[in-house]
């Protein structure tokens, strides 16, 4: 195992944007490993994203040193840069619209500065298994729910 105490792969998937979408989560920690995953009826890509960073980083119970995997653009440069200026300019965008989803960034802010976080970008549906295998789950959500 590397530095991290625990690895959480996650993604977000949607049929349609909007439309019906899925979450998928998978913890490492040493040699466990827990997959979760869940569904909302109407949603969006990007509501998926962030819904499947928060649920990961829930399950969480002390502090702790994570390294979060997505295929996700969008929650890694969220978290990593656009963030600090949302907050510090009320949540508006550098144009000075709304910041879209901002319950849902202000949630993943809120739970991951309780933890070590880093935030790593990897490339989806080029076979990394642990990206590989969240995609399945979300995708796994919608099917048993559609």
């Amino acid at each position: 195992m590397n530095d991290f105490e625990v690895e959480i792969y996650c993604d977000g998937a949607c049929r349609g944007n909007p439309g019906p979408g899925g979450w998928g989560v998978v913890l490492r920690r040493g040699y466990h490993e827990e997959e979760l995953n869940g569904f909302k009826k109407k949603t969006t890509n990007n509501e998926m994203e962030l819904t499947a960073a928060i649920e990961g980083l829930r399950t969480l119970k002390e502090k702790s040193v994570v390294k979060v995997v997505t295929d996700s653009n969008y929650v890694v440069q969220g978290m990593k840069e656009w963030i600090f200026s949302w907050s510090n300019n009320g949540w508006k965008t550098a144009s000075k619209k709304p910041v879209k989803n901002k319950s849902l960034w202000q949630e993943l802010k809120s739970i991951a500065d309780q933890h070590l976080v880093e935030w790593t970008w990897v490339k989806g549906h080029a076979g990394h298994a642990g990206n590989e295998r969240a995609d399945m789950l979300a995708n796994e959500a919608m099917d048993e729910n559609l």
